[in-house]
């Protein structure tokens, strides 16, 4: 009764004393994430318990145990050692509080990737090892974006704190005992843009958009609103009378509220696409009768068509806020259109052209 070490290679049980396999002679201590069993007696039945890959975990559970039976108290058998992760991540995912998060669509591809990777592994097997090991995977695989490069850190990162979210969820609800990607830090991201987009650029983006997709791009580039904040926007918010887009704490990304002014192109616009009188609940931006849910397919075929090179559709985020600074606003007036809270986040939205930089030398210079 005590602790028993798994050989790697052909699975036969060894004492924890033991140092080379007693049936195909492999030595055990070069496998440091080899499994370990508790074995004890129950009513004078033997039982053996998988413990996973970590020989502390092993001795608590067998302390655990020997104090139930001591106690005559019900010997619980730990979740980590009989959930398999798949099954983890298809509760996660049909949570409510998990299918209402504005980012599901983003932790249902995170999932399909974590699940890709650890698949059916018990809960007790994964270990922060592990995890760093997917982690390294990931980074040498080709973006699902652009196959010729490989997966971005912040993919990763995102994708990692989707693995901690769900263990943290199963922690609390009784499903986990632990979480082993707590300890697990994430990767430095490199991930700041200055791409901004010349007049003549975005005359030729509108060009080579579809019907439904330009008011869509028109009013990023006149409001900096965020995508997910266009495609979600009823005609409730739309206040014509006063000018503004009201936005919800619910439907922006810092969870405030805030007022979007809108200049005269706009107004005329949403007026012409407004259908009469619109109930408030019903999407501003539609396709073939349906809300738009999503653009990117169609917006990387118009960048595409229209020439221009590394640009996304959040860098018109970026262009409205250099394009309102260099009419002059004041910083403050546009961080709270376009709902930044800190000057640190809302400087790197703010790109400084070189033609910019050359006024500082004076007149006379180039």
């Amino acid at each position: 009764m005590g602790l028993l070490q798994e050989c790697p290679q052909c699975h036969y049980r060894n004492s924890a004393k033991r140092r080379d396999c007693g049936k195909c002679g492999v030595v055990l201590t070069r496998y440091p994430d080899r499994a370990w069993w508790i074995d004890y007696y129950l009513e004078g039945v033997r039982k053996r318990e998988r413990t996973g890959p970590n020989k502390q975990a092993a001795h608590h559970r067998l302390r655990e145990v020997l104090s139930a039976k001591a106690e005559g108290r019900y010997i619980r058998k730990s979740p980590d050692r009989t959930t398999r992760f798949s099954d983890l991540c298809q509760w996660y995912l049909s949570l409510p509080e998990v299918q209402a998060k504005r980012s599901y669509r983003r932790d249902l591809l995170s999932v399909r990737h974590l699940v890709g990777y650890f698949g059916d592994r018990f809960l007790a097997d994964i270990t922060p090892a592990l995890i760093e090991a997917y982690r390294h995977q990931r980074l040498r695989e080709p973006s699902g974006r652009t196959p010729a490069t490989p997966t971005a850190p912040a993919t990763v990162n995102r994708e990692l704190a989707c693995l901690k979210t769900v263990f943290n969820k199963a922690v609390r609800n009784g499903r986990a005992e632990r979480n082993p990607a707590q300890g697990v830090g994430m990767l430095r991201e490199n991930n700041e843009r200055d791409r901004v987009l010349t007049p003549e650029e975005y005359a030729r983006l509108l060009a080579a958009c579809p019907p439904h997709l330009k008011p869509i791009v028109r009013l990023a580039y006149h409001t900096g609103m965020r995508q997910g904040e266009i495609l979600n926007l009823t005609w409730g918010q739309v206040d014509f009378k006063r000018g503004f887009i009201r936005l919800d704490p619910e439907h922006t990304k810092t969870q405030e509220g805030r007022l979007v002014p809108l200049d005269r192109e706009m107004a005329a616009m949403l007026k012409e696409m407004r259908p009469g009188q619109p109930l408030p609940q019903l999407p501003v931006f539609t396709y073939r009768g349906r809300p738009v849910a999503s653009i990117k397919r169609a917006f990387t075929m118009a960048v595409r068509q229209a020439g221009i090179e590394d640009f996304t559709f959040h860098d018109l985020r970026h262009t409205y806020i250099t394009r309102k600074r260099q009419e002059g606003h004041d910083y403050f007036r546009i961080m709270a259109a376009t709902g930044h809270k800190t000057m640190s986040i809302f400087k790197r939205y703010n790109t400084v052209s070189p033609e910019e930089l050359r006024r500082l030398a004076g007149p006379g210079h180039q």
